[in-house]
């Protein structure tokens, strides 16, 4: 009986090692070739799309209900602090991402209907403020919001 016992593990660890063996040495990962300039230009292209895409989301009041776009308190995307997300902010009542963040401006000051986390104008509006804020040096937690007068009601804001 524990002849048994000893020849399913001796077969199970055998071919366990064949899989691995196999795996390892027969499939080897292949690194993704260099991108050509042509092919860098076009994906600068289309970012930069993007980019310009939320810019102008950024700076329309179309997006609320109460004539605010997000450069009123915001004046360019970079104001936004893309680099300090993921962070716990207090109108969130969460670590939250500026995804959710920008929702939360656009429903509460802005007094309009919140927008598809992973739509094209979600995503554009990050790009934008993302790419004004490239070369800065990642800080979680920093704010540099200065001007504005914060919103002191709203979804997950502290009631007293």
């Amino acid at each position: 009986m524990k002849y048994k016992k000893h020849s399913k593990f001796a077969l199970f660890a055998l071919i366990a090692a064949s899989l691995a063996f196999a795996i390892v040495f027969l499939n080897p990962v292949q690194a993704k070739p260099p991108v050509s300039k042509a092919e860098m230009k076009k994906q600068m292209n289309i970012l930069l799309k993007a980019v310009k895409k939320g810019d102008d989301l950024w700076h329309t009041a179309k997006l609320g209900t109460n004539g605010l776009a997000c450069g009123n308190c915001h004046p360019d995307g970079s104001a936004s602090n893309p680099h300090t997300w993921p962070k716990y902010q207090t109108n969130l009542g969460k670590v939250g991402t500026l995804r959710e963040m920008i929702n939360w401006c656009i429903l509460v000051p802005m007094q309009g209907p919140m927008l598809d986390l992973g739509g094209d104008d979600m995503i554009a509006m990050e790009a934008y403020a993302t790419y004004t804020h490239r070369g800065v040096k990642i800080a979680p937690a920093k704010d540099e919001q200065h001007g504005a007068v914060p919103v002191k009601s709203g979804p997950g804001y502290p009631l007293k």
